[in-house]
């Protein structure tokens, strides 16, 4: 464990801020023998490598190779911190809070073991506020991208009630079942556009460098080609001559498509709402959109987060405008004295067996209890629907590949046919 531990904590006790500073400290990279002989590395913060030097001979370790790690070429050192980091992340904090490792500790290790320069970044300033005097609440607020207000508000009231651990099992237990659902989502939509993505591809480099060889071929023959050959020619002329400016169309349209979407409501409300309505996919989204409404709102209850409050975090975790603004609309309608389960009914937009569960635990005093069992039911179906379109989108993608290269294969072949008959008769 020696090994490990950062000598940043170290080397800067008995100075004026013992704390502050050790953010700032460069990273070395260390190799070494122990008293037995055995070779030994590793990397930990210090002002400098002579009192990293000191600091592993004090550990027993006998310094060889000592230096400033160095930082990557290529994008490394700009990773993002993602929500599955912070999933993973909240996850070891809860297992550590709960076998008794005090918090500052538990973010010490955690830190520790990050190879995500950002996230390593991140652990470390919070275990610096908490040490200065800041709660957990306070510290995570500086980062609200990665911490978001929902999390935040947990965090809070786990505080408050001073049931920490607690909250973060059932942060780390949501975050996870969240993710999850993301990930279903994104292996539903991702699999046939890629596979259609790369049709595309396969068609504009035959259009652009086979179809072309038997243009050439074909004029030699002096014959008129079918008309279905000649369609085909003239796209690939067109291809060939102009698939630059046609690239860059394509990519200011969808540049500017990203740009405008996500600045404007409207337009998120008009596409999620498409989205929903299209066959199969619409209807894994609605119930990915339910179950992560119920969920949320469970674990929010049963933190002892206001209702009303709490449907604000509610809203922006839906992941679907459409669902964001019904929700927004639900709080109004609550904060004037209506039950859920009667704003859950005016929306018109969840099903009735979810409005009549939240009605029961309303009525039974249960209501994170039967929300959770909601959740768990949509949830099982997305992956039920995900696992079934797998299976099912892969002929239907292959349909598609199949016409739009037998398309080009055929137009090929028609002159040739044309021509054996000719000769033939």
């Amino acid at each position: 464990m020696a090994v490990t531990r950062s000598a940043a904590k170290t080397a800067t006790r008995g100075a004026a801020k013992p704390v502050r500073e050790g953010v700032n400290m460069p990273t070395f990279v260390w190799e070494g023998t122990d008293k037995r002989g055995k070779k030994m590395k590793g990397e930990q913060q210090a002002r400098n490598a002579n009192l990293l030097r000191a600091e592993l001979r004090r550990q027993g370790i006998q310094p060889g190779v000592v230096k400033v790690k160095p930082k990557p070429l290529f994008g490394g050192a700009g990773k993002t911190v993602s929500a599955k980091d912070i999933a993973v992340f909240s996850r070891q904090l809860a297992t550590m809070m709960k076998s008794g490792v005090p918090i500052v500790m538990a973010l010490e290790i955690i830190g520790n073991g990050q190879k995500n320069p950002k996230m390593k970044k991140m652990v470390d300033d919070l275990r610096i506020e908490l040490e200065s005097g800041s709660s957990i609440y306070e510290a995570m607020s500086k980062y609200p991208v990665q911490f978001d207000e929902l999390y935040r508000n947990l965090i809070r009231a786990g505080e408050s009630s001073g049931a920490l651990e607690t909250v973060l099992e059932t942060i780390a237990t949501y975050k996870e079942n969240i993710e999850s659902v993301k990930g279903k989502i994104k292996k539903a939509m991702f699999y046939p556009i890629a596979i259609i993505g790369v049709a595309i591809l396969v068609c504009a480099v035959l259009m652009i460098f086979v179809v072309p060889i038997f243009k050439e071929q074909f004029a030699s023959f002096g014959t008129e080609l079918p008309a279905f050959t000649n369609l085909v020619f003239g796209f690939s002329a067109i291809l060939v001559k102009w698939w630059w400016a046609m690239l860059i169309v394509a990519l200011a349209a969808f540049a500017a498509f990203m740009y405008t979407y996500k600045r404007s409501t409207k337009l998120q409300h008009t596409v999620d709402r498409l989205m929903l309505k299209i066959p199969i996919i619409g209807q894994v989204l609605q119930n990915s959109s339910i179950a992560r409404f119920a969920r949320t709102l469970a674990v929010t209850f049963k933190a002892g987060v206001p209702l009303v409050e709490a449907m604000d975090s509610v809203a922006g975790a839906t992941g679907n405008r459409v669902y964001t603004d019904a929700v927004l609309q639900m709080r109004d309608d609550v904060a004037v004295g209506y039950p859920l389960n009667m704003a859950m009914k005016q929306v018109g937009i969840f099903p009735h067996m979810v409005v009549q569960m939240t009605a029961i635990g309303e009525e039974a005093g249960a209501l994170d209890a039967m929300l959770f069992k909601v959740a768990e039911f949509y949830e099982e179906e997305v992956n039920n629907a995900v696992d079934a379109i797998s299976s099912l989108i892969e002929p239907f993608v292959m349909v598609i590949i199949g016409t739009m290269v037998g398309a080009i294969v055929i137009a090929m072949y028609l002159p040739i046919f044309k021509i054996a008959l000719t000769v033939m008769g």
